[in-house]
């Protein structure tokens, strides 16, 4: 029997571990799902559907709701192209160049992470409500940002600015430079080497983070919250919606607004799932 076969064999031996624990650990993976994920989701589809359908669907074809949901993907159509930009020139500067202040770049992608969507909520009300630095100066000319589409769509871009760029940062420093020195060498321009040689490499780690980008985006609270001002039918995104809907002890309509929320979020897991399993099969083909 060869190493390489013990070897095997051994690791083999080491994944499948003792039976006992591993269906234990397997049970209580199971459990906590079921518990915290299943059962909640199972919770909303019965409030939603408590009164029947035709309550469930005049609940999400409300004037206000449609509002929400328009608004809420105006955010999104918005915030995730220009993380898309953002976050591949971001990663193709880490990843490709050496330069003065790189690390402060890469502190500054990770910022959102480290502060509450709350505060960035009121560090754009600070800078442009009516009392804040640009107000007077916005007034003046008739430009509202704040409790406007404008101030959502900021704190939508806020908060997501991460997701493209963290994805993609890890992924091409591990692939390198070298195939785009190689385009250089054969004459390709700058557009040519990305397009052909640097894109199609990052393609299904750029959908990845692409998909993480528009979940985050379409379910942000905190920050929207902060520089909406809740108006109905103006600047209430869908989760804002659910929120006063909920507060008003219209419940049924909540679920069912919350409902449509979970039914999008459930796309996005699908693409989110069907890009990983594209990244994973890549993977494997280059081992």
């Amino acid at each position: 029997m060869t190493s390489a076969t013990l070897a095997a064999q051994a690791l083999g031996a080491t994944r499948r571990g003792n039976p006992w624990s591993r269906r234990t650990l397997i049970g209580a993976a199971w459990l906590v799902f079921a518990f915290f994920l299943l059962l909640p989701l199972l919770v909303v589809i019965n409030e939603a559907l408590k009164q029947g359908l035709g309550t469930f669907f005049a609940a999400i074809l409300e004037p206000d709701a449609l509002a929400a949901l328009r608004l809420t993907l105006i955010a999104v159509g918005i915030s995730v192209p220009l993380n898309l930009v953002f976050g591949v020139a971001a990663a193709w500067c880490v990843s490709k160049y050496e330069f003065r202040g790189k690390s402060l770049l890469v502190t500054l992608i990770d910022l959102p992470f480290s502060v509450s969507p709350v505060i960035a909520g009121l560090i754009y009300v600070l800078l442009f409500g009516a009392q804040g630095w640009f107000g007077p100066w916005l007034m003046e000319r008739d430009i509202q940002i704040i409790f406007a589409v404008p101030g959502i769509v900021l704190a939508t871009l806020f908060v997501t600015v991460p997701f493209v760029a963290r994805e993609l940062i890890p992924l091409m420093q591990e692939q390198g430079t070298q195939e785009e020195e190689a385009a250089r060498l054969l004459g390709a321009s700058g557009w040519q080497m990305f397009w052909h040689v640097t894109l199609p490499n990052i393609r299904w780690g750029l959908i990845y983070g692409v998909v993480l980008c528009t979940a985050r985006a379409m379910g942000e609270f905190g920050a929207v919250s902060v520089v909406s001002g809740h108006i109905r039918g103006l600047t209430n995104t869908l989760p804002l919606h659910v929120e006063i809907l909920y507060n008003e002890y219209n419940h049924v309509a909540a679920f069912s607004v919350a409902s449509l929320l979970l039914a999008l979020a459930l796309l996005i897991l699908l693409l989110k799932q069907w890009s990983e399993s594209r990244i994973n099969r890549r993977k494997a083909a280059e081992d």
